[in-house]
């Protein structure tokens, strides 16, 4: 049944947030989070909050239910919440308030859950908490919150603890948790940033019916455009603190009036896009599967990878069948070409990556690098493979030695293999600096010191300082804001534009996808299930499984000109 809002006046919004200032004390002095804000949001209305990090819109977000950090306050404004002000109100007040009438859906599901607590214990001291059951009948009441947010096998699934979930069953059990007390209003921060576009939209199809059913209010912390418009009913656009921009969300992203609003939408990948690379020549079907259709193309095709019925079978500790991640793959990668690999979490794209990258081998199959035998490669000969062979990781921060400045990370695979005295390896990280656009004053920085996408562009550097033929990107801009993911793209455009190279793009997130690659392959359970010119997936995908690909993406129905 809807929540009740019987102590707001006809016509009142819900939330009510007037001139809010927050900031931060500092070891270099205060920072001013957020300057000005005014929003609304209505009882049962979606409301979405887009723009870069460091915009302000988790720090809005956190402030109107009090849970910023330590050296953060409210320093002016007011925040109404059925109109009582919550801008310095007493913890005991706000901690009724928190989960029993403003929910919370945090970012990272794996690092809000308590590892060492069951996913049931954790719903149960919510229910507890708020006086929502009592010690007697607090299993049922967690079995029927877990099964409303869609979780199958609910009774089993509260006596599991957070690392057997997937990425999405663990999502829906904090929405469970946020739900839990079928709260007025809740704050959903950034909460399918990390999913399959598939698993993305069950989650957020799983949250709107719940919410709707509740009557509850939604806040969106977003930098998703699409999903901005296609599940809000108002979007705020927000930078550098304050509110550039709001209104109806189809309106403000089909037609922005702000030029940083139009930037962030002009920036934002979309099914609709072009292809970064300009070239509109027909392309031979050179990665389709079996290898052997590159033979019939019309155009003679230089492959610099081939692969032929990669299979790869993992053991599994106590289970008598094995694990097939890579089953029968054949593809080809054209030199100086873009070749993407699509799927869900659990098809084997990465997989299929690491098998070419030498980091695991392959049960079966053969893989050539420019005509080599990747499996019989020794010695010299797998040194210089390694050289010619480079990855770009997801996880720009992980994959940077934290103790290394930004000179010794890029000059690390110089000096490995010997090339070039100290001087020349010196100048040499020079210019990969300014190839990718950031300045020689970064050298004598640390990784913590970055930006996610300058610490981007420093792994980008590092790739290509042994001059590499072949680039593994393995999720390069999952975790970038659009319009530094778009700052990345172009860049990854430009310096195979300069340098001649081949990419092998691994991606779950099909615009961006559409944006960069010239071919297309898409997986399914390890098995290569359609394989394709980049523009005939997107104009004219064959099988049903690429077509609910593309139907999941959000705003992907959206007029917008880019």
């Amino acid at each position: 049944m809807p929540r009740s809002t019987e102590r707001l006046a006809a016509g009142t919004p819900l939330l009510q947030v007037r001139d809010v200032a927050v900031e931060f004390q500092t070891l270099e002095g205060p920072v001013h989070a957020v300057q000005a804000v005014d929003l609304d949001l209505a009882a049962g209305e979606t409301l979405a909050i887009v723009g870069e990090s460091g915009s302000g819109k988790s720090t809005t977000a956190m402030a109107t239910i009090g849970l910023l950090p330590g050296n953060g306050r409210v320093t002016r404004g007011s925040i109404l919440f059925e109109g009582q002000d919550l801008v310095g109100a007493p913890e005991s007040v706000m901690r009724t308030i928190r989960g029993g009438s403003i929910g919370l859906v945090p970012q990272d599901p794996m690092s809000n859950l308590n590892p060492v607590s069951k996913i049931g214990t954790q719903i149960a001291e919510t229910l507890l908490a708020h006086g929502l059951a009592t010690r007697k009948d607090v299993d049922r009441k967690v079995i029927e919150t877990l099964a409303a947010a869609g979780l199958p096998n609910a009774e089993e699934r509260a006596k599991q603890y957070p690392h057997e979930f997937s990425g999405g069953m663990r999502q829906r059990a904090l929405i469970a948790i946020g739900l839990a007390c079928n709260p007025k209003l809740l704050i959903a921060d950034e909460p399918t940033s990390a999913l399959d576009v598939t698993v993305q939209k069950t989650i957020l199809d799983q949250l709107e019916r719940m919410t709707g059913e509740l009557g509850t209010a939604v806040m969106l912390i977003t930098h998703d455009l699409g999903l901005a418009a296609e599940r809000a009913s108002r979007v705020v656009v927000m930078n550098r603190g304050r509110i550039v921009e709001q209104g109806p969300a189809r309106q403000i992203l089909e037609d922005p009036q702000q030029p940083y609003t139009q930037a962030l939408v002009k920036a934002a990948p979309s099914v609709a896009a072009v292809r970064l690379r300009p070239e509109a020549h027909a392309r031979p079907a050179a990665p389709v599967a079996p290898v052997e259709a590159a033979a019939e193309a019309s155009t003679p095709v230089d492959n610099i990878v081939e692969i032929e019925n990669l299979t790869k079978v993992f053991k599994i500790r106590g289970k008598k069948e094995d694990f097939v991640a890579v089953d029968d793959v054949s593809l080809s990668i054209p030199r100086g070409e873009t070749v993407a690999i699509v799927g869900e979490s659990g098809s084997g794209k990465t997989t299929t990556a690491r098998m070419l990258l030498k980091v695991i081998e392959p049960t079966s199959g053969a893989m050539r690098f420019e005509g080599q035998d990747v499996a019989t490669l020794k010695g010299r000969e797998l040194r210089d493979f390694r050289q010619k062979v480079q990855p770009i990781f997801q996880d720009p921060y992980s994959s940077l030695n934290p103790m290394f400045t930004i000179e010794r990370i890029i000059e690390e695979p110089l000096a490995f293999y010997k090339r070039g005295s100290s001087k020349e390896r010196t100048a040499r990280v020079k210019k990969l600096l300014d190839d990718v656009a950031l300045p020689a004053s970064m050298m004598s920085r640390y990784p913590s010191e970055l930006s996610g996408g300058q610490r981007q562009r420093v792994a980008i550097a590092r790739a290509l300082a042994l001059s590499p033929e072949l680039i593994v990107c393995d999720e390069p801009v999952s975790a970038l804001d659009v319009l530094v993911q778009d700052q990345v793209l172009t860049l990854l455009r430009d310096l195979q534009r300069e340098y001649g190279l081949s990419y092998l793009f691994i991606s779950h997130d099909l615009a961006v996808v559409r944006l960069i690659s010239d071919y297309v392959c898409v997986m399914k359970d390890g098995k290569l299930v359609e394989a394709a010119t980049s523009e005939e997936i997107f104009t004219n995908p064959r099988d049903p499984y690429t077509r609910k690909l593309l139907a999941s993406i959000p705003g992907n129905e959206l007029d917008i000109a880019v």
